[in-house]
């Protein structure tokens, strides 16, 4: 599959649900919305069948997101059976972490290896403001067991907004020589339900600037199909 940029795509992403079991302050700050019916949301077969189509247009990544992907019934034998489709050589999930310890072991035997886990905070108090539930727990350790597991890459996603969670970045940062995760700092885009948060907004300069004590963040090769994330590792860092 080619864009009109002549770049050969390889990667696709999938959300399946709209739904999620947090409220956090950016994405759904608890007001009342509407939600897909679920007659309007793709069934698994629908997907899978577009799976197969992109495979054969040269896909062999793709990623399963949300909302939050394990608030579907059946996510987990969707996952294998999706990972089973000859020619996909990459199947990953994008999670909010509250109930994978719960689904761990089922992610794990449907041969998904890569995790993106969304944690904003190490801070219990400040997890349950800014999520709308007591939670993390569940999400630590989730996030301790898939390492025990060998999932790997991990990737820890931090929404950074100013007055919120800026005073943690760089303990979160740190976390990557810790354990071997990748630390990805997102800018929180005002648009929607976040923009009465636009004076939250943290530019990456300033995240950049925040985590420079650490030590030498040194620039990582952008491969084509990395989109804008601009990627960099610590010396002596596993993640």
């Amino acid at each position: 599959m080619i864009d009109r940029f002549n770049r050969r795509l390889t990667y696709l992403r999938i959300s399946i649900t709209d739904r999620c079991n947090l409220g956090c302050v950016y994405c759904n700050p608890r007001l009342p919305g509407k939600k897909l019916h679920h007659k309007e949301v793709l069934r698994y077969e629908e997907i899978l069948r577009l799976a197969r189509i992109g495979v054969c247009l040269g896909i062999t990544k793709i990623r399963i997101t949300g909302g939050e992907p394990l608030v579907r019934k059946g996510c987990c034998d969707f996952l294998d059976r999706l990972a089973g489709i000859d020619g996909l050589t990459d199947v990953s999930l994008t999670t909010n972490g509250v109930l994978l310890p719960q689904y761990l072991d089922r992610i794990a035997e449907a041969g998904i290896k890569r995790l993106n886990i969304s944690l904003d905070t190490l801070n219990p108090k400040k997890y349950a403001r800014i999520t709308g539930q007591d939670a993390f727990g569940p999400v630590w350790n989730g996030i301790q067991q898939a390492l025990d597991r060998g999932f790997s890459p991990i990737k820890i996603n931090v929404v950074a907004m100013r007055g919120i969670n800026d005073d943690e970045l760089t303990d979160l940062a740190a976390l990557s020589f810790t354990y071997p995760v990748h630390v990805r700092f997102i800018e929180l885009m005002p648009i929607g339900k976040a923009e009465a948060l636009s004076e939250k907004s943290l530019l990456i300069p300033e995240i950049k600037e925040k985590i420079e004590p650490l030590g030498d963040l040194l620039p990582i090769r952008r491969e084509l199909l990395d989109g804008p994330a601009m990627r960099y590792k610590f010396p002596g860092a596993p993640g």
